[in-house]
This record gives C-alpha cells, sequence and structure tokens, in this order.
C-alpha cells in the first residue's frame, strides 16, 4: 500500500509537548522518518539579563530556569560565585543545602513521572504524585516561606537556619515516601499497557547517549554510570553513602526505572543528613572584623557584603541536577556584575537526542520516549 509523505506540526499549543514545543515531524504514513524540535517560542534571554544585574540579583532568575527543581539552579550558580571568589562555606549550610536539594530531587520526579502517565492516558500517578509533592512543598514553605520559587541559597550558605519542626515534619515525610514508592511500583511496573508503551521504545545505546551529550537519570537509563556527585563530588556528598543509579536497557521504561530508584536514593541520603548535621552555633564576628549585631555571619552563612565585586577572572562550576548535568560559566572582570554568563542546561542537551530515538516510531511513541526525557522548556528557551 502506497503512502505520500505529509509535515506534521506536533505543537506548541499541545498538552504533551509540556509547554512551548513543537516537534516538525515528516510522516510515512503513521512512522516518523524524521523529527525536528522547533525551539524559542519561551525565550527570555536569561543568560544575558546575568550579565545585567548584580551576583546577588541575579539568584531569583535561576529559579525560573527549571521551574519543578528550582533548589540545585539556585545552588548551581552561588557554588559557580563562591568558586570564583573563594568564599568558604559552613558545614551546617551545607548539609541544608543537600536537604534542600534531594528534596527537589524526589519533587522533581514526582512531577516527571506523574506526566509521564497523563501523557500516556493514565491519571492516578498524576494525582498521587502532587499528593506528596504538596507534603514536600510545605516543608519548603517552612523553610524559607516559598513553595517553587526560592531564592533561599545564597553565596556564603543560606539566608537563615532550619525553623523548629522542621526535622520532625522532614522525618514524617522520609517514613510516609518510603511507603508511597512502592504504591507507585506496584500501580505501574508490571502495567501491561504501560509495558507495551514503555519497554522497546525510544531506545538509545550507551555510545549515542555520550555522543549527543545526555546526562543524568537519561544517561544513565543507558547503562552510564556517570553520577557528577560520585564523579566528582561537591558539598558534602563525598561523605555520603548512596550509589549512581543505572539501568542498561536503555528505552522509555528504563529511564522511568531510574527515576524511581532514585527517590529511593534521596530519601537514604536524606535520612543520612538528618542524623548526622552538625549542631547550630554561633559564630565570632571578630574573625570577619565586624561588630556584632551588624550583619555579623551565622551558623549557616558567613559574611557576604551587599556590593559584592569579585576578583577578575573565570569559573565553570556543575552539579548533578534532577535531570541531568547543570553548569554555569561566569567571566568576572572584577566589577559588581559578570561580564559573561553561560548556563549548560541538562533539559536542552537531552533534548537534542530525540529525533534519534523516534526515528521509525509513531507518534504515540514519540510521547512516551518525550515524556521520559523529563524537558521543562524554561530550562531550554534561556
Amino acid at each position: 500500500m502506497e503512502t505520500d509523505e505529509l509535515i506534521v506540526n506536533m505543537g506548541p499549543v499541545h498538552p504533551s509537548t509540556h509547554g512551548v514545543l513543537r516537534f516538525r515531524l515528516r510522516m510515512d504514513g503513521e512512522i516518523i522518518k524524521e523529527c525536528t524540535p522547533v525551539l524559542g517560542y519561551l525565550h527570555r534571554g536569561t543568560e544575558k539579563l546575568g550579565e545585567m544585574k548584580t551576583y546577588l540579583q541575579f539568584i531569583p532568575y535561576t529559579d525560573r530556569l527549571d521551574y519543578v527543581s528550582a533548589f540545585p539552579y539556585n545552588y548551581a550558580f552561588v557554588k559557580a560565585v563562591e568558586e570564583l571568589a573563594g568564599i568558604e562555606v559552613p558545614l551546617r549550610a551545607e548539609y541544608i543545602r543537600v536537604i534542600t536539594m534531594e528534596l527537589n530531587r524526589i519533587v522533581n520526579h514526582l512531577v516527571s513521572i506523574g506526566s509521564l502517565l497523563m501523557d500516556l492516558g493514565a491519571s492516578t500517578m498524576m494525582l498521587w504524585g502532587f499528593r506528596e509533592r504538596e507534603n514536600a512543598l510545605q516543608l519548603f514553605e517552612k523553610l524559607c516561606g516559598a513553595r517553587m520559587t526560592f531564592n533561599y541559597i545564597k553565596p556564603g550558605g543560606v539566608r537563615e537556619d532550619i525553623p523548629e519542626g522542621f526535622i520532625p515534619q522532614l522525618n514524617e515525610f522520609l517514613k510516609d515516601m518510603e511507603k508511597r514508592i512502592e504504591d507507585y511500583e506496584q500501580l505501574i511496573n508490571s502495567n501491561e499497557i504501560f509495558l507495551m508503551r514503555m519497554k522497546n521504545i525510544g531506545v538509545i545505546s550507551a555510545e549515542e547517549a555520550i555522543n549527543y551529550g545526555m546526562t543524568g537519570p537519561t544517561l544513565r537509563g543507558s547503562g552510564v554510570n556517570y553520577d557528577l556527585r560520585k564523579y566528582e563530588p561537591y558539598s558534602i556528598y563525598r561523605d555520603l553513602d548512596f550509589r549512581a543509579c543505572v539501568r542498561n536497557e536503555g528505552d522509555s521504561y528504563a529511564r522511568y526505572l531510574v527515576r524511581i530508584d532514585e527517590m529511593k536514593e534521596s530519601l537514604h541520603i536524606l535520612r543520612q543528613v538528618v542524623d548526622t548535621m552538625p549542631e547550630a552555633k554561633i559564630v565570632s564576628s571578630a574573625k570577619y572584623g565586624i561588630a556584632p549585631m551588624t550583619g555579623a555571619p551565622s551558623a549557616v552563612s558567613t559574611y557576604f557584603p551587599r556590593i559584592f565585586a569579585p576578583p577578575a577572572g573565570e569559573v565553570y562550576s556543575r552539579i548533578e541536577a534532577p535531570k541531568g548535568e547543570l553548569g554555569f560559566y561566569i567571566i568576572s572582570d572584577g566589577t559588581t556584575k559578570p561580564y559573561r554568563v553561560k548556563i549548560r542546561s541538562p533539559s536542552f542537551c537531552n533534548l537534542t537526542a530525540i529525533p534519534k530515538m523516534v526515528q521509525g516510531l509513531k507518534i504515540p511513541d514519540l510521547i512516551a520516549a518525550f515524556g521520559t526525557i523529563d524537558v521543562v522548556l524554561g530550562d531550554v528557551d534561556r
């Protein structure tokens, strides 16, 4: 039966393209012969804005890059600034930072898996995921007053210490999440419709994934054991016991399983952090040459001036964000504003592999494969 090739535009206004992404599909009947992602519908010039703001003023803009998991983006930029200026961070502040980032990793994967199942036509996991996400957002709100965009991590530490009652509430969340993840696996892992939609769909080999610059769960789902928390430890990750979650199949189901495994590991990390966190203590202000009660450093922050000009130089700093490797490249000319800011975002790099993953598949398979890439368009159109 002969068919004619047809150009089909999927998006940018489409619920399964997660915002404002367009796929230009060259179809032979129902088969995708060529897939071209079309970007730029959400472009906001964030990197150029970073060159127009002071180092402190730019931190809230990093929240808006990946608004599903903003804490790691705050931290990645702040870490680059600290490396550029040689700023020391109190140990208790690093513990608090890891709590926020691992909690945010769980939140990210809950939204990712819930959205994936919703795209495939099942709403239960979306409702369950947002139920647990709400408990995590209440912890964020208790910590810093915000639920999605935080501006809490700052150069030298964090803005304030953990409030009273936070740790018991966190322990309740950890205890509850352990049972909830078991519920997710029971609901999803052996569902025959889900398995048909995910197994052997969107397959990409380890070599191809590396060549495309993929990182995070999408890369580890292809059997590549690469996690910056292990490969290039930062903060307190060197002192924590956890494993990089890897699956070898390279298909959509493997990428889903990696995220389930990572939520379990994040719970394991959070328990260790809670058990070993150093006590709060008063820091002497004499070391910093300032009088008490006039901006003296606390147990969770070293003194950081409002008017801050790091020495001239450049730095590239990277972390393992929930979606993959997140890097900030900053050039300083010695003034209060960065001379250049460049962001290496995981969503953008992982998205480049989609044309290879879906070639020869059908449009419903594109939905499944794209859902397991876990893209946020604010992180793509910077």
